[in-house]
Formats: structure tokens, sequence, C-alpha cells
């Protein structure tokens, strides 16, 4: 009974490069450097959701059109793609605590560039400007993340080791408190973006977030083994590329997957509340709660998934449950918006926390299962390939957002939502359900 399930039987205990297995380590040490990434990632999701409240409502209240709004965050989302690739190798082969700290200072930079933003420039120069500081937000924000996901695969292993805990429950557990409190404290960020906006003003409100980020980064400085997670890295872009067909399949499910959240996440339903007449703040706290509650749910996923010994037999299905399910809700709303259906403003704000129970549970299953495909050695290359392609569905989405809200207003983004949900559905039947890499075929 205590012997590790099969998808995580062949991972080796992980030591290389922090302190964990010297002697005064352990699980305690382990679970430290976890709660210190993870302390740290909070911070920088708190700016990170202030900062896009910021831009969207400071720009719409300056008269900017929905697919202006939508270019805004373009860059921002296809750095992304770049800035997890390279980041995953580069955390590799540099340690994860040093990519976690690039990611601090990067965003600190993207908010000097905002800040410097002159309100007597031209609509073009202003907006090329907030783009190219969108873009260096956008790469600070992925190699963070990739950094900070990439260590909770270290760190249960090697709490895994040295406390003979079972793998598949314990990563479940880490994964799904750290993808959940991370959007609660993204949702907090939502909110704090709407009241900073109308405090300090936009210029304020960004030298605010700075500072807090200085903070934190002189934290993660301090507190972690500056090699943790080093590992000899891919030698070729072929080698990076080669993934394992449930990294492959799930990297493509991501990108539906989250395309299908933005593409009226994004830009239709904060402008379409703002029309309904309500203020920056009443957006900016409901999409605050909203994200608050999603968060909340993806740290209970484990409670409402079954979970199996192996770590796939039953997670796996539950990723393809649930992914039908999320399509049925804006094909859905859809209908209702088209009908023009009493109270529509009210309908599209309860579809929207029943859209975000059921997307949670879904993202939380997705984050789970790229860990549990992802091999030990190369592990934050494997998790910077998967969010690559969850930046790619961000940026499709935002693209999406703008062009079909311009175009046909809330119920052509809730039909792209609805279609691309649909298609994450039908790759999510390709997943495995066993583990597949080079440790499993060694005899």
């Amino acid at each position: 009974m205590n012997e590790p399930p099969r998808a995580l039987r062949s991972l080796p205990p992980e030591g290389a490069g922090s302190s964990v297995g010297r002697p005064g380590g352990g699980p305690q040490h382990a679970a430290r450097n976890y709660a210190i990434v993870t302390t740290a990632y909070w911070g920088f999701t708190l700016t990170d959701g202030a900062l896009r409240m910021l831009v969207l409502l400071h720009f719409y209240r300056l008269g900017y059109s929905p697919f202006t709004l939508a270019f805004l965050f373009l860059l921002y989302e296809a750095a992304g793609v770049l800035a997890n690739l390279v980041g995953g190798w580069l955390a590799t082969r540099y340690g994860i605590a040093r990519m976690l700290a690039v990611g601090l200072v990067t965003q600190i930079l993207g908010f000097g560039l905002l800040s410097a933003l002159d309100p007597g420039w031209t609509a073009t120069m202003a907006v090329a400007w907030v783009v190219v500081a969108q873009g260096i937000c956008g790469v600070a924000k992925d190699l963070t993340k990739t950094a900070s996901k990439s260590a909770i695969k270290l760190t249960q292993a090697q709490f895994q080791a040295e406390a003979n805990e079972q793998g598949a429950g314990q990563l479940f557990k880490w994964v799904a408190w750290f993808t959940g409190s991370k959007n609660a404290m993204k949702g907090i960020g939502f909110f704090l973006g709407g009241v900073l906006l109308e405090v300090l003003g936009f210029r304020g409100a960004l030298w605010a977030m700075a500072s807090l980020l200085a903070l934190v980064l002189a934290g993660v400085l301090l507190a972690l083994p500056p090699m943790m997670g080093r590992k000899k890295a891919s030698g070729s872009v072929r080698e990076l590329f080669a993934k394992s067909p449930g990294i492959n399949a799930l990297a493509a499910a991501r990108v539906a997957l989250f395309g299908a959240r933005d593409v009226w996440f994004v830009v239709g339903v904060p402008v379409f509340l703002y029309s309904a007449g309500w203020t920056f703040t009443m957006v900016g706290t409901f999409l605050a709660g909203w994200t608050i509650a999603y968060g909340l749910v993806q740290a209970l996923a484990p409670q409402i998934v079954r979970r199996s010994a192996d770590g796939l037999s039953r997670e796996v299905p539950a990723a393809r449950l649930w992914s039908a399910l999320l399509a049925l809700i804006p094909a859905a709303l859809a209908v209702a918006v088209w009908l023009q259906a009493p109270g529509l403003e009210w309908v599209v704000v309860g579809g929207l926390g029943l859209f975000g129970f059921v997307f949670a549970v879904n993202s939380s299953v997705h984050s789970y299962l790229v860990l549990a495909y992802a091999g030990s050695e190369k592990a934050a290359e494997d998790v910077g390939f998967y969010y690559a392609a969850n930046a790619l569905g961000r940026f499709i989405g935002t693209l999406l957002s703008g062009l079909l809200y311009q175009w046909g207003g809330l119920l052509y983004a809730l039909v792209g939502s609805a279609a691309m949900l649909l298609a994450c559905w039908l790759v999510t039947l390709a997943l495995p359900l066993e583990r597949h890499d080079a440790a499993r075929a060694a005899p």
C-alpha cells in the first residue's frame, strides 16, 4: 500500500542543486521551499491581476474600442509562448530560483515602462508603448509561472522521497492548492486594480505595485537556494519539442481551453457589464469575486475529482467529462443572448458563475496531469512547453475577444467559446492512461 503509484514510480529523488537531501533537510525543507515559491507567486499574481484591470479600465475610459483594448494585450499573451519555452529550458539549465527572480525583475521593468506613458502622446504612440510594455510583462508572467510550477514538481518529488508519501495524491493536493490560491490572489488583484485606479491614478498604482514586487524579489533572493532544480537541459530544438503523447495532447487541449475562456472573459464580460451601467469598481469587484471563487474551487478539486492509485486512470476520464460539461455552458448562454432573455445581465452573471466552477475543476485536473505526465529530469522544460500552449490559447482568445465582440457583441464571443470548448473535449479523448517516457522504456 505504501508503494509509489505507477505514474510516478520511476521518478528519482531530486536533491541536486537544492538543500533538500543535505544534512538538516528532509520533507519539512521541501515543504518550506514549496511555501516560499507559492508565496512569491502570490505577490506576483496580485500585481498581474491588478495590471489587467488597470490597463483595461483606464483605456476604456479614454474611449478605446473593444478591438483596440484586446490589441493592448496581444503582445502580452504572444510573448508568453516564447517565454514559456525558453523559460523552461533556462530554468532547467540555470535553476528554478534564478528564473523566478528574473521573472520578478522583468515585471518591475514592465511597470516602470508603463508608468512613463505620457498623456500628451498621440493614440498611436500610446498604444505602441503600452503594447511593448505589456509584452515585457507577459514575458515576466510566464517566466515566473513556469519556474513556480516546475518548483512544485521538484519539491513534491523531494517530499515523496523523504517522507515515503503517495506521490499522485500529494502532487494533486499541492498543484490544486498552488493553482487555486494563485487564482484567488489574482481575483484580489482585479479588485485592487479597480481601487488603485480610482485612488492613486494610473501611474501611482503602477509605482505601488512595483514596490510590492521589489519586496517579493528580496524574499526570493534571500530564502531560496539559487541552484534549486538545475539539471542538464535539452541540447537541441528538436529535443526541446519532443514531448510525451500525454503532454502533447494536454498542450493542444490547453490551447482550446484557455482560448475559450478569454474569448469572452477578457473584453466581452467587462465591457458588457460596464455598458449595462456598472461602475469600474463594480466590474473589478465582480471579476475579483469570480476569480477568487474560481481559485477556491481549484484548490478543492482533489475533493471533487475521484483519484486513482496510478494517478491517471480516473483523472483522465475526469478531464474528458468536465470538458464536455464546460462546452454546454457558453452554448446555453449564447441561446439566452440570442433570444434576449429577461434580466439578461443577471443571466450572464449567473452563467459566468457556473462556467467558473466547471472551468476551475477542469483547469485544476489539467494542471495536475501535466506534472503527472512530466519527467522529473526535465520537468521545467515539460511545464514550459505546456504553458507555452496555454499562452497561445490566451493569445488566440484575446484576439478573438476583441474581434468577435466588435462584430457581434457578446453573442459572437459566446459562440466562439463554445466552439473552442468542443475542440478541447475532442482533444482530451486522445489523453493516454499511462505515462510514456524514457524512464518507462528503460529496462
